[in-house]
């Protein structure tokens, strides 16, 4: 039977018995010694190269004990926390800059050969790692009076993490223009980077943004993990009639189905996730994105580069000469990329998109407002996702609040879905220029399922709560 370590109070001496990489490497935790006896937490005890390297390191007898991977994996992200880890690389430049203000200088690092070998280095790994490990999705460099502020998006919702020295916060920012290859000299206008690093032997892409402040730089740091992405259906939180739903509207030869909801509600994810579904090596994707978020392996996919007038609707052109069955445009954002897409379903393809919206008939009014005429809407829109992310009561605690969930009592996210397939009666209302509220109405009655009633049954369910699901959906 695996040992219980919630609630136990661990001596940091002893846990630091072992360094971090070996912690994470073999899933290991140092808990108690006696004599000379060192009890050892193992996800697997009788892993032999573990137990070897362990009897090496600390010259102790090791006595493994069982524990479930996510009780310990918490612990050890607790007891070697991005604020523990960070510590030494901060007392280090501390010092660097009590020496700068005794020679009356700024210390400032604008070239690759100072950055190198300077404890910045450790610190924003640190940063990284620790961001990772938290499975946070964003992490923010915030410049403020007297410190720069480091906060982590976990499960979209940003936590304080720690404060950053302002004599520090230069050289933090130069090091991370540097590994996303920015121009560290450039700090009126912003700019974006990319870098991918590796975290426990899992590869990891960061999409960086620099803007100006009124304060300094502030540095955005997005982390795709690819792992993330590509989910199964009902791993989206897709069960039962949306499954079906979806599944049904995706086997349709052609037409038009938009994704849609605000910024940070999974679009992506979830039209990722439909491609991974309907590829297969009997048909040609292709799709243009802004950005590709991930190379998916089967599928064509191109980038828009409005500096080179490369953009959704030119790249459109080109795919429709290129033998697509499916299409997938990252965004539709105004009429002459709608009219491609539209076009595209017309002729016979299956065209997958996104449009912001709050809701699923809202999108009807979107194109409509966009100058696009009702007969094209109804002639080609075959169905319109709109969808939220709302987090998961923590498995752990129960919503009690744990070392796991960071004692929000949340952890994870699961989708909430509004589904309305555009039915013939729907498509009378849309050519009289029905209005959105309208549509809804028609559309509630032939048994779309709001978002509203989707995240009533998630609480229903036990998956998540009435709290969590007002913050996320708008309830009229």
């Amino acid at each position: 039977m695996a040992e219980d370590l919630l609630g136990q109070k661990l001596d940091p001496q002893i846990v630091h018995m072992l360094p971090e990489d070996v912690v994470r490497r073999y899933k290991v935790l140092p808990i108690k010694s006696q004599g000379n006896v060192l009890e050892v937490a193992m996800v697997s005890p009788d892993d032999l190269e573990a137990l070897d390297e362990m009897r090496l390191l600390t010259g102790a007898d090791i006595k493994p004990v069982l524990v479930s991977e996510n009780q310990l994996m918490a612990i050890i992200d607790k007891h070697f926390r991005v604020e523990e880890s960070t510590k030494q690389a901060l007392i280090d430049m501390r010092m660097e800059g009590l020496k700068a203000a005794r020679d009356q200088k700024t210390v400032i690092i604008e070239n690759k050969d100072q950055v190198s070998d300077q404890p910045v280095v450790k610190l924003m790994n640190s940063i990284i790692n620790g961001a990772i490990a938290a499975r946070a999705s964003d992490i923010h460099l915030e410049p403020q009076d007297p410190e720069m502020r480091v906060r982590y998006r976990i499960d979209g919702v940003l936590h304080d993490v720690m404060n950053i020295p302002k004599h520090v916060e230069a050289s933090l920012v130069s090091r991370a223009k540097i590994i996303s290859n920015m121009d560290i000299t450039e700090k009126r206008h912003p700019q974006d980077g990319h870098v991918s690093v590796a975290f426990q032997g899992k590869p990891y892409d960061l999409r960086v943004s620099s803007m100006p402040d009124i304060s300094g730089e502030k540095m955005v740091l997005r982390i795709l993990d690819k792992n993330q992405m590509l989910l199964g259906l009902e791993e989206l939180g897709l069960v039962g009639d949306d499954d079906r739903l979806i599944k049904e509207l995706v086997a349709k030869p052609y037409g038009m189905i938009f994704v849609t909801g605000p910024t940070g509600s999974g679009k992506t994810t979830t039209l990722y996730s439909i491609l991974n579904y309907v590829n297969n090596e009997q048909v040609n994707i292709i799709t243009v994105e802004d950005p590709v978020e991930f190379r998916l392996s089967g599928i064509n996919q191109t980038q828009i580069n409005p500096q080179a007038d490369i953009t959704f609707a030119s790249e459109l052109r080109a795919i429709l000469r290129q033998d697509p069955n499916i299409i997938m445009v990252g965004e539709v954002r105004d009429k002459e990329t709608a009219e491609i897409a539209i076009q595209a379903a017309l002729t016979g393809h299956l065209v997958f998109s996104t449009l912001h919206t709050n809701d699923a008939p809202s999108a009807v009014a979107r194109l409509v407002d966009m100058g696009i005429e009702p007969f094209l809407i109804t002639s080609t829109v075959i169905g319109v996702v709109a969808q939220r992310l709302a987090r998961k009561i923590c498995n752990e605690c129960h919503g009690q609040g744990c070392n796991f969930c960071y004692k929000t009592g949340l952890k994870g996210r699961t989708g909430i879905f509004e589904i309305m397939k555009v039915t013939d009666e729907i498509k009378k209302i849309i050519q009289d220029r029905a209005s959105a509220s309208a549509i809804k109405e028609l559309a509630i009655k032939q048994g779309m399922k709001t978002l509203q009633k989707s995240g009533a049954e998630k609480v229903k369910q036990g998956i998540s709560t009435e709290e969590e699901i007002s913050r996320v959906v708008y309830s009229e």
